[in-house]
């Protein structure tokens, strides 16, 4: 509203409103202005329009001091007050971050139609902003020094003046309450579990040298739903022994209380672990902790092992790869050699549907890429070589027959990479025929004549074989336990892998079932001698543990199917690919009791502990190095508090939808 004649300085000492405090009110013939003393903004000062829009205004002004603006909130009537709060709360670009502060209202203070907001805004709680900051900080990773940033504080002083913000230490010492506060619910929830845990170990490097080990806990919940926790985000020193590491991994455990629960671990495949893996197996079965004495405890990783086959056919093939990468820079190193190129191509009948790139050395997959690309030309090379006489790293017909035999190692080590990795937490049933077919697949090319591939297959097979022999068993009951494949897919793959010896070998994984069924069977509440299983690990000095085993049997012999038996004898369920098998032993959990106790326990078995954004990857797991450079408490704390923050975030996602209805109800 502009003033264009002079104005009358009205005496605002008799207006009641505080807000007047920070208005000058003019008066031209019956109108009247309210002008702003720190932005000299004018706005309506008629008594008709009251003095909520000159309280927002009050609050957003930018110019205006720092000083506590809470009587603005709370003086005026409550009605105006709450419109005045809402218009200054949230703004209608921003709906989102109104969902969240509603939602969080709406539970602190109730759902009161004129008071939560009032209320929750008037009172600031300068220390439940702290927590949100360091909340934020957690979830998405951004560096503690950001509280000390000045474009960051700027920010957030002229959105919230009240709030004092943390330093460094201040938000380190925030992040660690909140950690202790998220670390008590995850331990809570693992005590609770009606099955076991299985723990997966991983190596994380930062700036070369440091090295961290990451202990995670795998479980099925009371729910039926797949679940991983971080436990510990340890620093490592090069120098500790195996028996040093299996201590601090049965330290990290006893101190969860989870040792009497650990079903089995998994580890990368290297002979280092072997040790490390014997020592925590041996503690374990002292106790009696184990089921089948810890036939099934040792799990490998199945993708790290197809890692590690990866990077050795990568390096016996290295020479002729290069011939490849440098005939394919070669081809882009000018616009002239290009359309050169494309000529021959056409003269030996090449469709050009795919263009040459050279790979990642980061990841694997970009190299089998490359290849395949590369083979489709493979005509159009040497007629280049015959045309341009600089070209000079053409691979020979041989070089490519074998660059071909490599192109399919990878191609289905990337295939079965995908499967891997293709959704959030595969069960362990998923892992079976995969391996299966990697395993026929190298006895074919452990047979091949070219003494090139023979030999790569040869080197590939052994290091499976280490793989197999720690794994076949566990991978075997797993798929038994799925209802599409049952007995069936191993009396399928075991003939064509172990030809004569299949039926001996079948038989081991069936006793091994049965003697796994039989360990849950004896500590279920439905075993004869009423045991729950939570006895076998509290009656640690129990040595009639043999003669429960012996009711058990002996009644067995006496009384009707098992639950095994029946599971087995009945029909295939039929295949369908969006099959969820912790769906369907939800549903039969009732027809198995107990087998579905063993399903929950070897079904949450992490067969592979790497992630999507790994399996292809060529390096190990990398800290970021804002983060290494952290105390190691508070490195550990905002390592596993990331992890376990998502699900009450993702809580409150589905709950501000319900909110959003409420506030449009409200305000009718």
């Amino acid at each position: 509203m502009e003033i264009e004649e002079e104005v009358v300085i009205v005496n605002s000492s008799r207006l009641k409103s505080v807000v007047w405090n920070d208005f000058d009110r003019v008066k031209k013939g019956d109108t009247f202005v309210a002008i702003c003393r720190h932005c000299k903004r004018k706005l309506s000062g008629s008594s008709t329009s009251g003095t909520s829009h000159l309280r927002n205004h009050l609050i957003r002004c930018r110019r205006r001091s720092n000083h506590d603006i809470s009587q603005l909130l709370t003086r005026g009537k409550k009605k105006e007050g709450t419109l005045a709060i809402s218009n200054y709360s949230f703004d209608q670009e921003q709906r989102n971050g109104e969902a969240v502060s509603i939602v969080r209202t709406k539970l602190e203070q109730g759902h009161t139609r004129d008071g939560f907001l009032h209320n929750g805004i008037a009172n600031f709680d300068n220390r439940r902003s702290r927590l949100d900051l360091a909340r934020m900080i957690i979830l998405h990773g951004y560096p503690l020094s950001m509280v000390e940033h000045i474009g960051f504080r700027i920010f957030v002083r002229n959105l919230q003046p009240l709030f004092d913000i943390a330093t460094f230490d201040g938000v380190e010492a925030d992040c660690r309450e909140i950690y202790l506060m998220e670390r008590q619910k995850v331990y809570e929830e693992l005590d609770k579990l009606p099955g076991k845990i299985s723990l997966s170990a991983d190596t994380w490097t930062a700036n070369g040298d440091t090295e961290y080990l990451c202990l995670t806990a795998h479980y099925i919940d009371d729910s039926w739903q797949l679940k991983k926790k971080i436990l510990n985000f340890l620093t490592t020193d090069p120098s500790q022994t195996e028996d040093m590491l299996s201590e601090v991994i049965m330290t990290s455990l006893r101190n969860w209380d989870i040792d009497r629960k650990l079903f089995s671990v998994t580890f990368d495949n290297y002979s280092t672990y072997d040790k490390i893996v014997s020592r925590i197996r041996e503690q374990l079965c002292q106790h009696r902790f184990l089921y089948c004495d810890g036939q099934l405890f040792d799990t490998r990783c199945a993708a790290n092992v197809v890692k590690l086959m990866v990077q050795d056919t990568l390096e016996t093939a290295s020479q002729i790869i290069h011939k490849v990468r440098e005939s394919i820079r070669f081809v882009r190193s000018s616009q002239a050699t290009q359309e050169k190129f494309d000529e021959m191509a056409q003269i030996a009948g090449v469709d050009p549907q795919k263009c040459l790139n050279l790979d990642n050395s980061f990841y694997w997959n970009s190299t089998y890429i490359m290849i395949e690309t590369a083979l489709e030309y493979k005509d159009a090379f040497p007629l280049l070589q015959e045309s341009d006489s600089r070209y000079a790293m053409c691979p020979t017909v041989t070089e490519w027959d074998r660059i071909s035999a490599v192109a399919g190692f990878l191609k289905l080590f990337v295939e079965v990479s995908n499967v891997f990795a293709g959704s959030k937490y595969p069960t362990a049933n998923t892992y079976f025929h995969e391996i299966c077919d990697i395993h026929l697949q190298l006895i074919q090319w452990c047979q091949n004549s070219d003494d090139f591939v023979n030999s790569l297959a040869l080197k590939l097979k052994s290091r499976f074989d280490e793989y197999w022999k720690k794994c076949s068993l566990a991978l075997a009951i797993a798929a038994i336990l799925d209802p599409q494949y049952k007995m069936q897919l191993v009396q399928y793959y075991y003939p064509q892998i172990y030809g004569d010896s299949a039926p001996d070998c079948i038989d081991i994984v069936t006793d091994c079932m049965k003697a796994l069924y039989n360990g849950h069977a004896i500590y279920s509440p439905l075993a004869p001698n009423g045991q729950a299983e939570a006895s076998q690990v509290g009656a640690n000095n129990d040595r009639l543990t043999g003669f429960d085993k012996f009711i058990y049997e002996t009644s067995q012999r006496n009384n009707t199917k098992s639950d095994l038996d029946k599971y087995l004898e009945e029909p295939l369920f039929p295949r369908k690919p969006d099959f969820s098998i912790l769906n369907w032993w939800k549903v039969h959990t009732s027809r198995y009791p107990i087998l579905s106790m063993m399903a929950r326990n070897i079904l949450g078995m992490p067969m592979s502990k790497t992630s999507l954004e790994y399996v292809f990857n060529t390096g190990n797991k990398a800290l970021e190095p804002y983060r290494s450079s952290l105390r190691s408490d508070t490195l550990q704390a905002l390592m596993c508090a990331q992890d376990w923050m998502p699900d009450e975030f993702e809580d409150l996602k589905a709950s501000s939808s319900t909110v959003s209805l409420a506030l449009c109800y409200d305000a009718k």
